[in-house]
């Protein structure tokens, strides 16, 4: 498999997770647990990252910052996850079960980040805000790992993907 496509099968593998994890955080953070609204969602990032204030003062501006952010992200973390499954493939590793400790450390990152940047944000050292940041990960990583394991067998032996 040539570079061009495993950067390819990242890049739609981080879509994806990207997608999963809005529809999860859509179930359990909206329509379960209340903590915010749908279009809470796609403007969060923005909040996190330049605090509530800002997140306000940009109106519109801010779902749109936040759904960069967000997608921009979810693409970063797919390329990364393609470039280093080849290597745990040979080892024998499973997609998923790279997934989820890649899940962990894609959450701690982001939020360690976050806390250098921002000053507004959850309390990283909270149980609640951990698993729950942990589970929606999961949600990311999981489906992503998936898309990015599949189109990379196809890729390796599809000669007109090379």
């Amino acid at each position: 498999m040539n570079t061009n496509s495993s950067v390819r099968s990242g890049l739609i593998g981080g879509l994806w997770g990207g997608i999963v994890i809005w529809i999860y955080e859509a179930v359990v953070w909206v329509g379960w647990q209340h903590q915010m609204p749908l279009l809470g969602i796609s403007r969060n990032a923005t909040g996190l990252i330049f605090g509530k204030q800002v997140q306000e003062s940009l109106g519109l501006l801010s779902h749109l910052i936040g759904i960069g952010v967000h997608f921009g992200f979810s693409l970063l973390w797919g390329l990364l996850f393609a470039l280093i499954w080849p290597s745990f493939r040979k080892r024998g590793w499973e997609a998923t079960l790279l997934a989820l400790p890649f899940a962990i450390v894609a959450w701690i990152v982001m939020h360690a980040a976050i806390m250098l940047v921002s000053d507004n944000h959850p309390d990283y050292l909270d149980p609640t805000v951990v698993i729950g940041g942990f589970m929606s990960h999961f949600f990311f990583a999981v489906p992503m790992a998936l898309v990015i394991k599949q189109r990379m067998a196809q890729g390796a032996t599809s000669p007109e993907r090379t």
